[in-house]
């Protein structure tokens, strides 16, 4: 009699069991709804950031003229700049937006090995640089290819570039011994053309 009450009860717990399983069953899973594509009208952010490799050809100086020759070597360190703009699509092929970029300090060292009458001497250049950068651009798509669209654009706005700390550190040799020499620069900012 003992096994007759334990076989009905385990099949009264397989029955409920299965009920419950089947009023599981029973809800129909949620209908997928795809994502809710915001429309602004062809309106967009953009950002950039990335690395400046700046150079200088030559730094000029009021003696130049009396010098016989000049042999300097320039660099900057390369230095982190930030951008962001807002732009319109117009269309399919062409669209325009305003930038604004910072470009960080980067460092400037310079040597100036010159000959002069009379004498020859060195001069070591310090400082850093900052930019602001503004720019109103417009691009013409020329199609997208396997997800990539090339373009053509152009640019035209102001940069302003500051000079700071800058340093001339020079050693002259007038045959009579070392003169060592040091002379500061002012902080200074100025707006210039810009274009890409």
């Amino acid at each position: 009699m003992r096994s007759v009450k334990s076989f009905i009860a385990a099949g009264t717990v397989t029955l409920l069991s299965q009920a419950a399983f089947a009023a599981d069953m029973a809800i129909a899973p949620p209908p997928y709804a795809p994502p809710v594509v915001e429309d602004f009208g062809g309106w967009y952010l953009r950002g950039d950031i990335g690395f400046s490799n700046q150079r200088v050809d030559r730094l000029n100086n009021a003696l130049d003229a009396t010098l016989t020759s000049s042999v300097q070597t320039n660099n900057f360190n390369t230095a982190g700049f930030f951008g962001l703009g807002v732009g319109y699509k117009v269309n399919n092929w062409f669209r325009a937006d305003v930038t604004g970029e910072y470009r960080g300090n980067s460092q400037f060292h310079g040597t100036d090995r010159i000959t002069y009458p009379g004498g020859v001497g060195i001069d070591t250049y310090h400082g850093t640089k900052n930019e602001w950068v503004v720019l109103a651009n417009a691009y013409v798509d020329l199609g997208t290819w396997w997800c990539v669209t090339p373009f053509i654009g152009a640019g035209v706005g102001g940069a302003r570039v500051a000079i700071n700390g800058f340093t001339d550190q020079g050693i002259a040799n007038n045959g009579g011994g070392a003169v060592p020499g040091l002379a500061y620069g002012d902080n200074t900012a100025k707006w210039n053309l810009a274009w890409a």
